[in-house]
Order: C-alpha cells, then sequence, then structure tokens
C-alpha cells in the first residue's frame, strides 16, 4: 500500500470517527448535561493529545525552551484564543444535540466550510466565485433539512446547531491566523486545554454534576473525547502529511454522511424525503467549496 492510499484510509478512518462522535452526544444527554458532557470531553481530548505532542516534538528540543520566551507566551496566547472559540463551538453544538438528531447536527454543523468565506470578506480576504454557488446550495439545504413550515419554523435545537456553524467558521479563521505563525500541534494542544478547563469551571458554576451520573455517561464521554477528539485528531495530522490537500478535505466532509449512517443505525433516527434532499443539498454544498480552481492561489482565499 502506498502513502497516498494509506493516508486516505486514514482521514476516511477520521471522518468515520467523528461521525459516530454526534451520536455519543446526543445519548449522552440522558445522563449529564451539555456543559458537563463538552467540559470533561474537552479535557479527555486534552490528555489524549499529551502523548501526541510530545511525539511531533521529539528531535526538536524542549517543548517551550526558555530562550523563545516571547514565542512561548504568543503561542499560548494563540492557543487560549483557539480554545475559546472552540470551547463556544462546541457548547453551541452541544445544547443543539439535546434537542435534534445525530444526523440533522452533523449536516448542519458542516455549514461552516460555507460560512467561512462569508466571514472572510469582513478581513478583506477574496473569495472565490464557487463560493456564492455554495452559499445558495448551503441555505437551500438547511431550508429542506431544518424548516419545514418556512423560515419562522427552526427548531431549537436545529437553531443552537446553526449557531454552532457559524462559531465553528469562526474557530477555523483563528486557528488560520495563528498557525500561520506557530506551531500548529502545540497551539491544538493548549487549545484543547484550555477548552476542557474553562469547560469544567461552567459546568461548576452552571451545573450539578455527579459522579454516577458521569460513569452512567462514561463511554459517550470518553468516545467524544479521546476517540474522536485525540485519535481522529492524530490520524488527521498524521494523513495530512501524504494526502493531497483536496483529497483530504474532500474525505473529512463525509463526518456529515457517517453522522447520518451511524444516528440510524444506533439510535435508529429515521430522516423524511424532505431532509434527505436537504443534507444531500448541504453535502453538494461541501463538496463543491472544496473543489479547487485553476489559477487560484489557496492562501489568499477561503
Amino acid at each position: 500500500m502506498n502513502k497516498k492510499m494509506r493516508a486516505n484510509l486514514l482521514l476516511l478512518l477520521a471522518a468515520m470517527l467523528w461521525g459516530a462522535s454526534f451520536v455519543s452526544q446526543v445519548s449522552g444527554m440522558e445522563h449529564v448535561g451539555p456543559i458537563t458532557f463538552q467540559g470533561i470531553r474537552l479535557m479527555c481530548a486534552a490528555i489524549v493529545l499529551v502523548p501526541v505532542v510530545l511525539i511531533m516534538n521529539k528531535g526538536k528540543g524542549p517543548l517551550f525552551a526558555p530562550e523563545k520566551k516571547e514565542e512561548n507566551k504568543k503561542t499560548l496566547f494563540g492557543g487560549i484564543c483557539c480554545g475559546i472559540a472552540l470551547l463556544v463551538a462546541g457548547l453551541l453544538q452541544q445544547f443543539g444535540c439535546v434537542f435534534t438528531t445525530a444526523g440533522k447536527a452533523a449536516f448542519i454543523t458542516t455549514l461552516y466550510v460555507v460560512v467561512v468565506p462569508i466571514l472572510s470578506l469582513f478581513l478583506r480576504k477574496k473569495v472565490r466565485p464557487i463560493m456564492w454557488l455554495c452559499v445558495v446550495l448551503g441555505v437551500s439545504g438547511l431550508y429542506l433539512l431544518a424548516m419545514p413550515n418556512g423560515f419562522g419554523s427552526v427548531s431549537k435545537g436545529d437553531f443552537f446547531v446553526m449557531l454552532c456553524a457559524i462559531a465553528f467558521a469562526v474557530h477555523i479563521m483563528v486557528c488560520d491566523h495563528f498557525v500561520a505563525k506557530y506551531d500548529g500541534v502545540k497551539l491544538s494542544f493548549i487549545q484543547f486545554l484550555t477548552a476542557g478547563i474553562l469547560g469544567c469551571i461552567l459546568m461548576l458554576i452552571f451545573e450539578t454534576p455527579n459522579l454516577d451520573d458521569i460513569f452512567a455517561c462514561a463511554l459517550p464521554i470518553l468516545y467524544a473525547g479521546c476517540i474522536s477528539g485525540g485519535a481522529g485528531y492524530t490520524l488527521q495530522i498524521v494523513a495530512q502529511r501524504d494526502a493531497e490537500p483536496t483529497v483530504a478535505s474532500l474525505l473529512l466532509s463525509l463526518e456529515s454522511v457517517f453522522g447520518v449512517v451511524f444516528g440510524a443505525l444506533l439510535l435508529h433516527e429515521v430522516m423524511s424525503g424532505r431532509e434527505i434532499i436537504g443534507c444531500c443539498t448541504i453535502f453538494a454544498a461541501v463538496i463543491i467549496s472544496n473543489l479547487p480552481e485553476k489559477q487560484v492561489k489557496l492562501k489568499d482565499v477561503y
């Protein structure tokens, strides 16, 4: 098996792990509150990433070398900013999972791909013309999937996940800003640790978690944190070394499809014909947005 094929299989596995995470997020709400789930989940992901960071940094000297004090401060600041954005997005998604299905949450979340270029206009960045077609497809798909009786008929859960898609778009743009300047692996660890610590603090303030409920929810939390978060991220960074960027994006976008599949298999979720068409339309928008365009500098556009 050549390197590209192996990388593609690893990316497909990462997408599958992420898609199945929506099932764990929905099922976990039977035992604990959304803040508790996300706080512990993100902390678990940070712990799992410790060996990943150490392995990726092997041979490069101390993780935070004393002589690079200024760079360390900026990396820490960047990681904290990314972590705050990640926590906000994760909490909105988790609140949405209380009231909606895993499949719908998976597809609505992927709309962040369409939201990013819209937000980039405020930063005066160029946007490929094809992205406006993706915006139209994304809105059309969202209408079919989440608005059965018009624009005023959005359910509470779907609304939270829509906000989550916007928050994830902001998170991506914040990460993009700092990753271009500092070590991406260190930033990722700091962001998960920041999000986990803040999530656990909010958990103690706004919810009343108890150990019995947390242990009852252990499997969904550990899956979402260790497998989907830690292992999924590790697979992504390892595979993207040898994968073509366009192929990688397309394979990872299958996360939404896996979310629907696992929702149907494990939670017995059923979608109407209208909702299935909506999912297909959103997926088309995601696929088109990831297609390369000739004579376009990818670093200048989304």
